[in-house]
């Protein structure tokens, strides 16, 4: 196990919990904390008995976004320094986009600024209904940048000009309604269950086959061609069919029985 200063991983059931552990400064992320949950994410990708990774914050708020300290160290960086840290931040979150196995945020508190690259990115993000959510770049004279590729994908263009424009507070339940995260909730202890119930779907799915669902959906979402489709998704097909997961979850249909990747696996 490695360990962290900024990041808590915690292991449970096949699901990996990575904590945000600064609640002193309310989860705010810089260089560090982008490094160590990098690093975090790349030591269990390829742990066969971890289903899925889930996102969460200590204390009060998922995340405020960017570290104050952290910003005021950019007034005395180069230009080029500047650009390579961003370009850093802009990689971790495209990490969490492609990253192989399922991801899920689960927020509470508050989502300001750069926080909310961090949910968008992952496969789904689920709220509490008084979270409170913030694209405040604007509010002081910067822009949403390396986050927006991920928030125009869940909200839609002008969802994200009002939302970025105006840089103004928004509640959990309007996250839901503009699609920022797939739902909201109540309670902490709602919330919990909800994505418990969604870890348990995710053990009943074979590995592989999400990993391949993950590469599906990204390379049809990133071309609106739908001719350069056809071969690809016919391929893509043909190649699920084919692989070991593929003929074992036929078969496990076909004579009813469950697959092995669900029988080796403890399912409530």
């Amino acid at each position: 196990m490695h360990y962290y200063e900024t990041i808590e991983l915690e292991v449970n059931d096949g699901i990996a919990t990575l904590w945000l552990n600064r609640p002193e400064v309310r989860n705010a992320f810089n260089n560090h904390v982008i490094v160590e949950l990098m690093d975090c994410l790349q030591s269990i990708e390829h742990q066969a008995d971890i289903i899925a990774v889930v996102i969460r914050g200590r204390g009060k708020t998922f995340c405020a976004g960017a570290d104050i300290q952290w910003m005021k160290s950019f007034s005395s960086m180069s230009h080029e320094e500047d650009f390579q840290e961003n370009t850093h931040l802009a990689r971790c979150f495209y990490m969490i986009y492609t990253y192989s196995k399922p991801t899920i945020a689960l927020v509470h508190g508050a989502a300001f600024g750069g926080a909310n690259g961090l949910l968008a990115a992952c496969d789904m993000a689920y709220c509490l209904n008084d979270t409170k959510f913030a694209f405040s770049e604007v509010k002081i004279g910067i822009i949403p940048a390396t986050i927006s590729p991920y928030i125009v994908k869940r909200v839609g263009e002008f969802n994200a000009r009002e939302l970025m424009l105006t840089g103004r507070q928004f509640s959990g339940e309007e996250a839901a309604q503009k699609g920022l995260v797939n739902a909201t909730f109540s309670s902490l202890e709602a919330l919990s269950d909800y994505v418990q119930q969604i870890a348990q779907e995710l053990k009943t799915s074979a590995p592989g086959a999400i990993s391949n669902c993950k590469d599906l959906i990204f390379n049809i979402t990133k071309s609106n061609n739908f001719n350069e489709t056809i071969d690809y998704t016919a391929r893509m097909i043909a190649d699920a069919r084919a692989s070991e997961e593929g003929q074992e979850g036929m078969s496990a249909f076909l004579e009813k029985r469950k697959p092995h990747w669900v029988t080796s696996t403890s399912v409530n």
